[in-house]
């Protein structure tokens, strides 16, 4: 069972803290100008209506992810018109739906991702795509549902779509303790693929818990005098990390990265195939996973709860102004 942990401070807000709200308004956090969390603006807009495929979520909780702090900062895959609102991952009630959405969701407690731009979430209502949403986990609440959409689908397409490993194959996880790391781990466990993580000396137990073979401390050991040959690399860290997971795969094998786009000389100079790539949530990709969740075969992580009216907070512990959490931030909404 998911153990949650609440800010100190998450008591501070509370609904009388808030402006008055009308049936066609909402509160959201918006960005004006690209910049650091300082830049983000907690105020009052017009609710939305769903248009052709999309649903209208009352979020109940938004996850917090890299990615956020990336578009806030004008540093996302492709910078989008401002103003805009924060967020991907959500939970929530759909409470609207546009034309052409099947099946129906009007009244369905979904999680899943607001849009391909992943925009949107950190409001009390968030447009979302339909083909992007999936009933959530039955076993879930609506916090622990939004901490999984982004981070899941990333773990097994990198594995499987993009890696394309297979039983009795090796892979190295870099960040194996870290979001995507953790259910990274638990999926090629549970197709019998060989995991060799990396992760700190203190998160070691941890993740041998959810299935690593070996562990190794990249604080204390360089991983490439500890492996070779393996089949795949997934990088979740990117840098001389990355530049170094070279030396480690066996010719023709794979590094998948999701923070950075590989060197293609060096890839050809070991020959290996290296790629990026940004994940592709579905509704399929959503209902495999709650499945897994609720047929307990998926265990999922820790999170650390906000107001939603805290989101700069929690950007700043995105940006290491403040201590980061182990596991995802989660920002829930008051209840109306």
């Amino acid at each position: 069972m998911t153990q949650t942990y609440v800010a100190a401070d998450a008591t501070s807000v509370s609904r009388e803290d808030l402006p008055i709200r009308t049936a066609t308004s909402m509160m959201a956090w918006r960005v004006h100008e690209y910049g650091p969390p300082e830049v983000m603006k907690f105020e009052r807009i017009r609710r939305p209506d769903p248009s052709p495929g999309e649903v209208l979520v009352r979020v109940k909780a938004a996850g917090v992810g890299l990615w956020d702090g990336w578009i806030r900062a004008g540093r996302g895959a492709q910078p989008e018109p401002l103003p805009l609102t924060l967020g991907s991952d959500l939970a929530g009630e759909v409470v609207a739906v546009g034309p052409g959405v099947s099946p129906p969701l009007l009244g369905e407690e979904i999680y899943g991702v607001t849009n391909p731009q992943f925009v949107g979430a950190y409001a009390e209502y968030a447009l979302a795509a339909a083909s992007m949403v999936a009933r959530k986990p039955a076993s879930l609440n609506y916090i622990d549902a939004a901490g999984v959409p982004v981070v899941t689908v990333t773990a097994r397409q990198s594995l499987f779509d993009h890696a394309r490993l297979t039983a009795g194959q090796t892979v190295v996880i870099h960040g194996g303790a870290g979001a995507v790391g953790a259910y990274a781990i638990q999926l090629a466990r549970q197709a019998d693929v060989h995991v060799v993580a990396t992760a700190s000396a203190d998160d070691a137990p941890f993740v041998r818990e959810l299935g690593a073979d070996t562990v190794i401390d990249y604080r204390t050991q360089r991983f490439e005098d500890k492996v070779r040959d393996a089949d795949a690399v997934i990088d979740l860290v990117g840098g001389e990390t990355q530049k170094r997971s070279f030396q480690v795969l066996r010719r023709g094998g794979k590094l998948i990265s999701t923070v950075s786009k590989p060197d293609q000389a060096t890839a050809r100079q070991h020959g290996v195939e290296a790629a990026f790539f940004l994940v592709k949530v579905t509704t399929e990709e959503l209902t495999g996973i709650a499945m897994l969740i609720d047929e307990g075969k998926l265990r999922v992580g820790p999170s650390m709860v906000l107001p939603l009216a805290e989101a700069t907070q929690a950007h700043r512990m995105l940006e290491g102004q403040q201590p980061r959490p182990k596991g995802k931030i989660i920002l829930a909404t008051p209840p109306l």
